[in-house]
């Protein structure tokens, strides 16, 4: 009997022994637990300048393609590819001599009816002709000069000239080419000032309305395609009409002066627009967690409690955020070790200034 029993005496033994080794880790990793300490801070208050970038996309303010309204063969081209041009300057010749014989075809039938309509006017004095006939006669010499204002107008038409001053853009034809009636010749953009596209969001298109009935207009920058900003800034002047179904998204346009010419029709950017927090409360963006797209910080009571707080985020920059909501001033977060507690613990924190921690992040503390 004992021979059966003393095994099962040894292995109740060593489980007991185990559970109780088990106790023993578990006491330590508590201690040591509880004996840990999390950063922590407050929220600073600071004069905050949010900036917000967009895809662009640059336009001309006037950009037209320039076509032939006369089929012909091209005479002469009397600009280059890239050249400026100013408004009313020769820039194409249609060949005009099958025109130029029509326009004389039609004046000199004009002329023809301008006589017989005068010698039919002088008989009708004598009776000879009825008033009917002259005022046939007065018929046919109206039309004569229709049809010669209208081949003055063809021959005109065989020379085409800038309707702005801009800048040319690539040649579609060669001096010889046959050139049918619309064949286009070239581009021309007028660069003076320069109309900047991009999509905003519902809320972002919202806050700018608000902005112009408060009278103040919303002034952007360009950063340029090289990484460059662009000397000069823009101004919001007008909204698209509705908003696209799939993006959810507004197109703003923003007009930019151009007096060097830097800016061309085609190019893209970004648009960086600035929005003014007066004694905005920020926070480190590492100090929040996030739980179905809802912002949490880990606050700590005066019972060194941790509580978790849900957040409302106005605007953000690199590493900060800007709170709406959600937390006061003096109240204590969890700066970092937040992987490491649950709502409910009990921990022992190191309460740092703001400023510190935020020079750190590159943000100068007011």
């Amino acid at each position: 009997m004992n021979r059966i029993e003393s095994p099962l005496l040894i292995r109740t033994a060593l489980v007991v022994l185990g559970l109780l080794g088990l106790a023993a880790c578990h006491k330590e990793v508590h201690r040591k637990a509880e004996t840990s300490q999390f950063e922590a801070t407050t929220p600073m208050r600071c004069d905050t300048e949010i900036a917000r970038e967009y895809v662009c996309q640059i336009r001309a303010c006037q950009h037209i393609e320039l076509q032939t309204l006369e089929r012909g063969y091209l005479q002469d081209v009397f600009v280059d590819e890239g050249q400026r041009v100013e408004k009313g300057q020769r820039m194409f010749q249609v060949m005009p001599l099958l025109y130029q014989a029509e326009m004389e075809k039609a004046n000199a039938e004009a002329e023809f009816a301008r006589i017989e309509f005068e010698n039919t006017k002088m008989l009708q004095g004598g009776k000879v002709v009825s008033d009917q006939e002259v005022a046939l006669a007065k018929a046919k010499l109206n039309k004569a000069k229709a049809e010669a204002d209208l081949a003055r107008a063809h021959l005109s038409l065989t020379e085409i000239k800038a309707p702005f001053s801009g800048i040319m853009d690539r040649l579609h034809v060669r001096k010889g080419s046959l050139l049918e009636e619309g064949a286009l010749l070239t581009s021309l953009s007028d660069n003076s000032k320069m109309w900047v596209y991009f999509n905003v969001t519902e809320a972002e298109y919202l806050d700018y309305q608000a902005r112009r009935d408060r009278g103040d207009p919303m002034r952007v920058k360009l950063r340029m395609a090289n990484g460059k900003m662009f000397e000069h800034e823009g101004v919001v002047d007008t909204i698209e009409g509705e908003f696209h179904n799939t993006t959810g998204t507004i197109a703003f346009r923003a007009t930019f002066p151009n007096p060097g010419g830097l800016l061309r029709h085609g190019q893209t950017g970004e648009v960086l627009t600035y929005s003014k927090y007066p004694s905005a409360m920020l926070i480190p963006q590492k100090a929040t967690f996030e739980v179905l797209d809802r912002k949490y910080v880990f606050v700590v009571d005066k019972e060194h409690k941790i509580r978790a707080r849900e957040i409302a985020v106005a605007a953000e920059k690199p590493h900060v955020y800007v709170v709406r909501s959600g937390l006061v001033d003096g109240e204590t977060f969890l700066v970092d070790g937040l992987r490491r507690v649950r709502d409910g613990d009990e921990a022992r924190v190191i309460v740092k200034e703001p400023a510190e921690l935020f020079a750190k992040l590159d943000v100068p503390a007011k």
